[in-house]
């Protein structure tokens, strides 16, 4: 979890080397390589060829609490599709698991580096580099590492995840293992994987269009998929969404369930989400980490913005959180 602390540090550390020695004098300055991951520049021919034929792994963290639920189904068609095209699927079943949502110093084994002013990211990233986390998070973290998809299914709540669901993100994906003060964004650890958000909705599709009473789907969708997904470097796939599941008549809900069935089949081959790189921005403190001049320019005359993220005060790109673009010219 990147605290406030955290991204003011990492910020300087994107572009300018020679900027650190006005860091604050702590570990979480020093570049690390996680464990859990090969060596992939070392690789040969032969053992990349090997790694490519072997079976594909697909992660689903899942969050609901009863079994006959829909989302329950849709964790079901999952497993059951993925496993029978060969993935191995590994299912994190989290409330079944009784996963602890709250960060706090119990995940860090033994004495804290600063017990008079706890900071939860900056002693979970020296508890990971020293193996010191504790047991229910190295486990998710390896089966993290294992994965090449991870599908998250949930119900929306409050316009997010569930709380536990979250708990999950704040506490598995720590500094070290996810994310580094320089690997983020297009460099982000997680880079070679793919994930994607599958949850269930209490509302029509209608209420979530732009200018429908919950607002755009879109918008809600951005702090998820870019502000931790692809904060990490995921490769993120567009949102399966199934909408007011609880209104919908026995047909309907097969009916989606098919839909699903059937994008899971494809669903590794698939184009990610658009995201504005990294290197159409000004990587430095002058610059305050904002688009490029010549960026905004050539920007000028286009009806949209880049992203809904980045909507330079235009319009929002259409679905530019819910579709993949065939034709990324960014």
């Amino acid at each position: 979890m990147i605290s406030n602390t955290d991204f003011g540090l990492l910020m300087p550390a994107l572009h300018n080397k020679r900027q650190r020695p006005v860091l604050r004098n702590r570990v979480a300055e020093e570049r690390v390589r996680p464990v859990l991951y090969p060596d992939r520049a070392a690789e040969t021919p032969l053992s990349l060829a090997l790694r490519e034929m072997a079976p594909k792994t697909v992660l689903i963290i899942y969050a609901h609490h009863s079994p006959s639920s829909f989302n329950a189904a849709a964790k079901d068609v999952a497993v059951q599709t993925l496993t029978a095209q060969g993935f191995k699927v590994i299912v994190s079943d989290l409330y079944a698991m009784n996963f602890r949502s709250s960060a706090t110093a119990a995940d860090i084994k033994s004495n804290l580096k600063n017990p008079e002013h706890f900071l939860y990211g900056d002693e979970t990233f020296i508890a990971w580099k020293e193996d010191r986390l504790s047991d229910d998070i190295k486990e998710e973290q390896c089966k993290v590492a294992e994965a090449d998809l991870i599908i998250f299914q949930f119900p929306l709540y409050w316009f997010t995840v569930p709380a536990i669901m979250k708990g999950w993100m704040e506490r598995v994906l720590t500094q070290g293992f996810a994310y580094t003060l320089e690997n983020i964004y297009d460099n982000g650890i997680l880079k070679d994987k793919k994930a994607v958000l599958s949850f269930t909705t209490g509302g029509m599709e209608s209420m979530y269009l732009p200018d429908g009473l919950n607002g755009d789907i879109n918008v809600m969708l951005w702090p998820l998929q870019n502000g931790v997904l692809r904060f990490c470097g995921f490769q993120v796939l567009a949102p399966q969404i199934f909408w007011c599941v609880a209104d919908a008549p026995p047909s309907e809900r097969t009916a989606m369930l098919e839909a699903w069935q059937a994008r899971l089949k494809g669903m590794l081959d698939e184009q990610p989400l658009s995201f504005a790189p990294t290197k159409l921005f000004d990587l430095s403190v002058q610059g305050g980490f904002r688009l490029r001049s010549d960026m905004k320019e050539a920007y000028a005359s286009q009806p949209y913005g880049l992203t809904t993220g980045q909507h330079l005060g235009k319009p929002l790109p259409p679905n530019n959180q819910m579709k993949s673009s065939p034709h990324d010219n960014h």
